[in-house]
Parts: structure tokens; C-alpha cells; sequence
């Protein structure tokens, strides 16, 4: 989350209710909604850092809040956070690491394994399906993070079986 809330700051200051309401307006319901009092600790830390500074501001009627500004070292660690390629796909899988030795060990099967797995899959594919009806049509963004999800799983079921056809 703290590269998330830099970046947002690098749009415009704000204090942690607007981070938050950012964060669910861009993404909508595809996004788990950030616990306030996370981004408040994030938030806090990256001040600790000196990634964000924090400045009071008075309210006449309402408790001062804090409102955060991105520092120089701030657009600096969400650069390179920029730049960076995204992790990959993943060799050290930890299903399939289940799948190879739990049954060296005589505690599973793996067609059980591969079973399990699949209903798994298909069970968060129906979650997202259902989470994509109820999306919003015009948010994009929404839209693009669950189809992303969407084809990683199916690339994961292709792969079920995949180990199913070379494995049993």
C-alpha cells in the first residue's frame, strides 16, 4: 500500500479519508476497501521515511487533520517503483510444490490435490464473474483488474491440467 498511497500523493496532498476514497473510487469493488487505520500507519511510516511529509491544518468546526504532501526522496521511490518491472511468474509454486511431494509422503493423492485445486479455482472464477456484474460498467479500471485476474486463473486451470495429463 505505501507505493499505492505515494502515488496518489504525486497526484495531490491529501489526508488519509481522501487516500482512501481514492483508492476505492479508482478501483471500485475489484479492490479490497484499505482499512483507514492502515493507511494511517502507512502513512505514518512513510513520514518516519521521509517519503511524505505531513502538515495540521486547522478546521473551524472539526478536529485539525493532517494532510500529507510527496517529498523529493517520495517522487524518488515511486519512480524506481515505476521503472521496476513487475514481478513474473512464479517457479516456486506452492501448490505445485503440494502437488510433487505430499505424495512422496504418502499423506495425499494427487488427483485429490489436483481436485481441490480445481474447484478452488473455479470457485474464486465465479466470485469474480459475480464481482464483475456487479461493477460498475464505466469504471475501466475495475473492469481491467478483475479480467487480469480473470485470465490468470484460467491460465492457472490450463495448467491444472496440464500436471493432471503429465503427473497421473
Amino acid at each position: 500500500m505505501r507505493l499505492h498511497l505515494l502515488a496518489l500523493l504525486a497526484k495531490e496532498p491529501a489526508h488519509g479519508y481522501e487516500l482512501k476514497q481514492a483508492l476505492e473510487q479508482t478501483f471500485g469493488t475489484a479492490y479490497p476497501s484499505p482499512n483507514i487505520g492502515q493507511i494511517y500507519v502507512t502513512l505514518g511510516r512513510l513520514e518516519k521515511d521521509g517519503l511524505v511529509r505531513a502538515v495540521d491544518v486547522e478546521q473551524s468546526n472539526r478536529p485539525n487533520k493532517k494532510v500529507y504532501y510527496l517529498t523529493a526522496k517520495g517522487r524518488d521511490a515511486l519512480t524506481d517503483w515505476v521503472d521496476e518491472p513487475t514481478e513474473g511468474p512464479r517457479v516456486r509454486d506452492e501448490f505445485f510444490m503440494k502437488l510433487v511431494l505430499a505424495p512422496l509422503t504418502g499423506i495425499a493423492d494427487r488427483m485429490a490435490l489436483i481436485n481441490r485445486q480445481r474447484r478452488h479455482y473455479l470457485a474464486l472464477m465465479r466470485d469474480l464473474n459475480e464481482l464483475a456484474e456487479r461493477t460498475d460498467q464505466g469504471n475501466q479500471v475495475a473492469l481491467l483488474l478483475i479480467e487480469g485476474a480473470m485470465l490468470h486463473l484460467q491460465a492457472d486451470l490450463d495448467w491444472l491440467e496440464r500436471c493432471q495429463e503429465d503427473l497421473t
